[in-house]
């Protein structure tokens, strides 16, 4: 475990996907689950604030920084256990990337994951999230997860995935730092196909009808295709993948509220609610691709609208600036407030 002293400040612009973010003064590298419970429980003991990050690809850090340290979780190792003839049951550390685990349970003939391919962050994050893309979500799969509850200062092992919250990008554990994830349990099959094709644009692009099942494999290579077009792929070379993802979740609204918005894409949430497709409100407000935030040193992606982007040069209070000029424009236009899907850390929108 690498500890630096308390003096030793550290950016963590280096630390995140968006390369923004200010100070922190002390990094700790957590190699094990032990280790990282001992990091916070320490922290914990002498009032410490402690921030606890991952690969911080979904964290809108403040320019400021943070008051106290930070620690990474980068403990890793995976476990495949039968579950049954046609399943499997997959535990994995925290601190895996999260893409390279739906790589492999591919690669090992597994189905279930392959629509979440391509997303950023470790494992650790993926409940945290209710990490969701191409009409699945981790919901689907997820069995429980190990935790560490800071208010008991305890290790809760097998905690019921139903007891989380788990709900449209969100869950019980965001925007609280009382319980760290050390691992996931998920529930896989084992034919090598994928779960049910549901989402239009990826039926499209596979050629099949909606609720089919095809290789994993076939699905996985498809979703990484659209994600790259979109820019939500990482590549440091592309300034366009410079950012934390879709910056705002799509609306999930009454009918009651939506009676005046006609010509809205629109779906089927739950009973007497729909929800609204974040991307479709932004254009209709007039912001296109590449719109510049303060300087250029931010825009919306050149991809995607979603994506709110670091050019370089820029800081959190420009990437703000533009979160709130979309958002208000948004609202001006059609009445709806958009929200964030990134954790906000030392900073507000």
């Amino acid at each position: 475990m690498t500890s630096p002293q308390s003096d030793d400040v550290v950016s963590l612009a280096g630390y995140t996907t968006l390369r923004l973010g200010g100070p922190t003064r002390r990094l700790v590298e957590a190699s094990t689950a032990a280790e990282l419970v001992d990091v916070v429980r320490a922290a914990d003991s002498s009032g410490e604030p402690l921030l606890v990050l991952g690969d911080g690809s979904n964290v809108v850090i403040g320019d400021d920084g943070v008051p106290g340290g930070t620690v990474r979780i980068g403990h890793l190792g995976t476990r495949v256990e039968r579950a049954a003839d046609d399943e499997v049951l997959l535990t994995v550390q925290a601190g895996e990337n999260w893409d390279s685990c739906v790589a492999a349970s591919v690669a090992d003939g597994l189905g279930g994951l392959e629509c979440l391919s391509g997303i950023p962050g470790r494992v650790g994050a993926v409940p945290v999230q209710n990490v969701g893309a191409y009409g699945v979500e981790i919901a689907g799969a997820l069995v429980d997860v190990d935790l560490y509850d800071r208010r008991a200062a305890a290790v809760r092992e097998h905690v019921p995935a139903a007891e989380l919250g788990l709900g449209y990008r969100t869950s019980a554990l965001k925007g609280f730092a009382d319980r760290i994830v050390l691992r996931i349990r998920l529930r896989l099959r084992a034919d090598g196909l994928s779960a049910p094709i549901t989402y239009a644009e990826l039926a499209a692009t596979l050629g099949v009808t909606a609720g089919d099942r095809v290789p994993a494999a076939e699905a996985r290579a498809a979703v990484l295709e659209l994600r790259r077009g979109k820019g939500m792929v990482l590549d440091a070379s592309d300034h366009d993948t410079w950012s934390v993802g879709s910056f705002f979740t799509n609306p999930v609204l009454p009918d009651s509220e939506l009676a005046g918005l006609n010509g809205l894409r629109r779906w089927p949430a739950r009973p007497g609610w729909s929800k609204l497709a974040a991307a479709a409100l932004v254009q209709k407000a007039g912001f296109t691709r590449g719109h510049p935030g303060p300087g250029g040193r931010v825009a919306l992606s050149s991809k995607h609208v979603l994506a709110l982007t670091h050019r370089g040069g820029g800081s959190t209070a420009d990437l703000l600036e533009l979160a709130r000029e979309v958002r208000d424009g948004v609202h001006a236009a059609f009445g709806v407030t958009l929200h964030p899907e990134p954790v906000l850390v030392g900073c507000q929108l």
